[in-house]
């Protein structure tokens, strides 16, 4: 039998080598464009979930104060905005009726209406019918984004809506520069889809409600809310809690006729602006800044004082402890100066 011959070893490794295939120029192409999209892909999905996660941020519930049956109160710290107190210097409620919640004034930020919509979930289990805006001061009007995309109807004077819509937009940039983009993420000037001219009843929640609209006082379009049911009044700009009343929008004569007005109401309690809750006297309290306010003023002017020294003169001691004597009185004394002086030019 013949020897079978070795195979050629050589040539049985170049048989198994494996074969390099070359790479077309369109696999070398997509190859190449992943590789410079990847980067940018990876931003993309950071920036989504970054986004998402704002979202699904739950912003802490604000406290909540009853202050009679089906009424709360959330209160604002006072003082002047800045990052300490998050501008959350306004008070804020809700009253709560068999059909449903209607909520009064939104804050200064979408994060503080969302935590204003937490406390009164927390609360009770009603739907939210209606936002009312009582004033245009920026720290009631703009949490409203967050309850609009709830489907909550926000509700305003047409007065108070264009003045909002008119200068509003240099507010939201000023809380922007003093709190910071991060505090104000999200919050946005909103057109409210319900707007009025005069009192109205409200009967939305089965428990009677009034919105008090007493021309301009405090400012064009401020209104209160009263319940009748527990004589507790939401007075908005209209009624501070020892805490100087801002004159800037306001015509003094007719938020003393305004007063005067509330002071005919059955109230019982007094929500202000600003401060604790209050007994009906707050109202007299305003009336009596405003007053004296005036009568120091017309003192000043019939002794030819500059408006240089209009503000360091114009003390009373009867409020100086009272909150913003510092910085809005002073700057009321200088405003109602000047309307005061054109009056008696134009007399």
């Amino acid at each position: 039998m013949g020897r079978v011959p070795r195979p050629d070893r050589g040539a049985l490794s170049r048989r198994i080598t494996p074969v390099r295939h070359r790479r077309s120029p369109e696999a070398v192409g997509g190859r190449a464009l992943a590789a410079l999209l990847l980067p940018w892909l990876l931003l993309l999905l950071a920036g989504l979930a970054g986004r998402a996660m704002a979202a699904d941020a739950v912003e802490p519930p604000a406290a909540v104060t009853r202050i009679a049956p089906g009424v709360y109160m959330l209160a604002g710290s006072g003082g002047e905005v800045e990052p300490a107190n998050r501008g959350r210097i306004g008070n804020a409620g809700f009253i709560v009726g068999p059909q449903g919640v209607v909520a009064i004034d939104s804050g200064t930020s979408y994060r503080h209406g969302q935590a204003l919509l937490a406390a009164i979930a927390r609360t009770t289990d009603q739907p939210i019918k209606l936002l009312l805006l009582t004033q245009t001061k920026q720290e009631f009007l703009f949490g409203a984004l967050a309850f609009q995309e709830r489907g909550i109807p926000v509700r305003m004077h047409r007065l108070a809506s264009r003045l909002m819509a008119a200068r509003c937009e240099t507010c939201l940039k000023n809380l922007k520069r003093t709190l910071g983009e991060e505090e104000m993420r999200g919050t946005a000037i909103v057109k409210p889809e319900q707007e009025f001219d005069e009192s109205h009843g409200l009967e939305l929640i089965g428990r009677p409600l009034q919105v008090i609209f007493l021309g301009h006082s405090s400012g064009p379009g401020d209104v209160a809310l009263l319940d009748a049911e527990s004589g507790v009044l939401f007075a908005g700009g209209l009624v501070e809690n020892r805490r100087i009343p801002d004159l800037l929008d306001s015509d003094v004569a007719g938020w003393q006729k305004a007063l005067v007005a509330l002071g005919r109401q059955p109230v019982r309690q007094i929500v202000p602006g600003h401060g604790p809750v209050a007994a009906p006297a707050a109202i007299a309290d305003n009336a009596r800044y405003l007053g004296a306010l005036q009568a120091r003023l017309l003192e000043l002017l019939g002794a030819g004082t500059a408006l240089s020294e209009v503000a360091d003169a114009a003390t009373l001691p009867a409020f100086g402890d009272w909150d913003q004597v510092e910085s809005t009185h002073r700057r009321n004394a200088t405003i109602l100066f000047v309307r005061l002086e054109r009056e008696q030019l134009f007399k």
